[in-house]
């Protein structure tokens, strides 16, 4: 990396959790190094074709201004400093998250609110498949947890969100909730309502399997007018039958229970990547943050989600290698500009 590094260059390392690497003595060998990084602790990660469950995957971006650090997102106890000058189309803030942490959209709100609704927004949440939050960022600043790390780059950004999933039923109200806990739907205690639902599709009880085994293939959609519905994925269901989703959940926000089709999820995936390729003319990055519960829900077939995405960025010539992670969330603008933190979403960023 130092042979390619500039002073505007920032690497995107990108770990996959079952490498077993020791993160500590891996910074202290970048740090010997003159170049500016950030990274994360992912479920798996991608390149080119290939779904990868150990090793390392870097991005070269351009354009770097500053790395930040926000620390203790749960609290909310950072501070933002807000851009001076209004920025165009032609700058993007690159961030990575804690995904396990809450108040992942309080922060959201205060990025979009620091730099504009004119740039693009681009990202995804760090962490474990096992749900367990540690520390999952890394930067010359350290390991760490509860945290995000965002850069400023003056590199054009194109981007493609997609997602796939499909109505099943509702619209419900959250009428009761905290942060990504999603405590009643309709005054109804929220799994009470939800496994109604869900069960008289799946044909079989929550009772007889655990929770996520098939809650995967239901996720709630948030209503967005004039737009895909933004997808929270609720991971498990507490003693008082609460819902925990990853991202918050808004109270009264109007919700619908979606359902997965393996070939509608993968046309979305590959769609993601036509919108963004259709925007780009000669990109020098291209980087894909895909969900992890999509690998989950697609199991086998996911390879075919990432062969569509591979073959629709060639077929409109965009010529860089794809690299990617399976991420707890994924980030990005969409629709008018503003910033959304997703679920089972398929996101591709042509940098150029």
């Amino acid at each position: 990396m130092q042979q390619e590094a500039t002073p505007d260059s920032l690497f995107v390392v990108m770990v996959a959790e079952n490498t077993g690497a020791d993160i500590d003595e891996f910074m202290a060998a970048l740090n010997e190094t003159s170049c500016q990084y950030i990274g994360g602790l992912f479920p798996k990660l991608i390149f080119d074709n290939a779904l990868i469950d150990q090793g390392v995957v870097v991005t070269r971006l351009q354009g770097l201004q500053k790395i930040h650090i926000a620390r203790g997102l749960a609290e909310g106890n950072y501070n933002l400093e807000k851009h001076p000058v209004a920025l165009g189309s032609d700058y993007c803030v690159f961030t990575l998250v804690d995904g396990l942490a809450s108040g992942i959209s309080g922060f959201l709100s205060e990025l979009y609110r620091s730099y504009g609704s004119e740039i693009r927004y681009f990202g995804g949440g760090a962490g474990s498949l096992s749900l367990q939050q540690a520390p999952c960022l890394f930067s010359r600043e350290g390991f760490l947890q509860d945290a995000a790390i965002y850069c400023l780059l003056n590199q054009s950004t194109h981007l493609g969100v997609k997602h796939g999933w499909e109505k099943l039923g509702g619209p419900f109200v959250a009428t009761k909730t905290t942060a990504n806990v999603v405590e009643e739907i309709n005054w109804r205690p929220a799994f009470e309502v939800y496994r109604e639902v869900v069960e008289a599709d799946y044909g079989a009880s929550f009772d007889s399997q655990p929770f996520f085994d098939i809650a995967k293939g239901y996720p709630f959609g948030m209503v967005r007018e004039g737009t895909e519905c933004v997808v929270r994925d609720p991971i498990a269901v507490n003693d008082d039958g609460h819902l925990i989703c990853v991202g918050e959940v808004p109270e009264n926000t109007f919700l619908d229970v979606l359902k997965g089709k393996n070939q509608e999820l993968i046309a979305a995936a590959e769609q993601a990547a036509m919108i963004a390729a259709d925007q780009a003319k000669q990109p020098a990055a291209a980087l894909v943050i895909d969900c992890i519960s999509r690998v989950l829900f697609l199991d086998d077939n996911f390879q075919e989600e990432v062969q569509a995405v591979t073959k629709a960025l060639q077929q409109k010539g965009v010529q860089p290698t794809m690299r990617g992670a399976l991420t707890l969330g994924e980030i990005s603008s969409f629709g008018d500009g503003f910033i959304e933190f997703f679920n089972k979403t398929t996101v591709v960023g042509l940098f150029e």
